[in-house]
């Protein structure tokens, strides 16, 4: 009898033990907000806010950067090899040379659509965190004057004098290249022309092209 009091004493002792445990940590909604900062949370999400952001200007770097180094890797392969080609081997090397600035001026599309995307990730970032700002304005006084950037202020998502757009700029100007000399060498291979108002025309009109889509990308 003794054994089983010895025992009844441990669970119920237990089971308030859990009880409590539970009423800590799983109050009414009411009760919890009083155990949490909300400047706290507000201050993590804007600093992985920042990062995005951060992150987004190093991303577009980096993408740009690869294509530029590719880009002049395969030209200075090209000029500083030494070909021996045979006399009935021209066509092959003509086709060769197509497909090959073929694959730069693809790369250079995707690159342009990755620099866009990521632009468009970055201009989130901005407004994300200007959505931060606008609540401690609007909570406390006398901080209008201390953000220079807000969502009326900030820079817009199209910005023709940003860097991200001039290095937009320089990968479709390399793209458009690329295309022309494909289309240029696709001419030679197929009637043997020299012809350079082809492939002028083909480079101009992808130039304009690639533009166009960066614009619509970022509306």
């Amino acid at each position: 009898m003794e054994q089983e009091n010895w025992l009844t004493r441990l669970i119920r002792a237990i089971g308030d033990s859990a009880r409590q445990l539970w009423e800590d940590h799983a109050a009414p909604g009411a009760d919890m907000s009083t155990k949490l900062d909300p400047d706290q949370i507000l201050i993590a999400e804007y600093n992985y806010i920042a990062q995005t952001a951060f992150q987004s200007n190093e991303d577009r770097a980096r993408v740009a950067s690869f294509y530029l180094v590719s880009f002049s890797s395969f030209i200075a392969a090209i000029l500083t090899y030494q070909f021996n080609i045979a006399p009935g081997q021209q066509g092959w090397v003509r086709w060769g040379f197509a497909g090959l600035f073929s694959a730069l001026t693809l790369l250079g599309l995707l690159t342009l659509l990755q620099l866009a995307r990521l632009r468009s990730a970055w201009f989130d970032s901005i407004q994300a965190m200007n959505r931060i700002k606008d609540y401690y304005i609007d909570h406390i006084e006398g901080l209008e004057d201390a953000f220079a950037w807000r969502n009326a202020s900030a820079p817009k998502k199209l910005k023709l004098n940003s860097v991200g757009f001039l290095l937009a700029l320089q990968v479709a100007l390399l793209g458009s290249t690329s295309l022309a000399a494909a289309v240029f060498f696709l001419a030679q291979a197929i009637s043997g022309s020299t012809w350079l108002l082809p492939a002028f025309a083909a480079g101009t009109i992808f130039f304009l092209i690639q533009l166009d889509l960066y614009r619509g990308a970022l509306k």
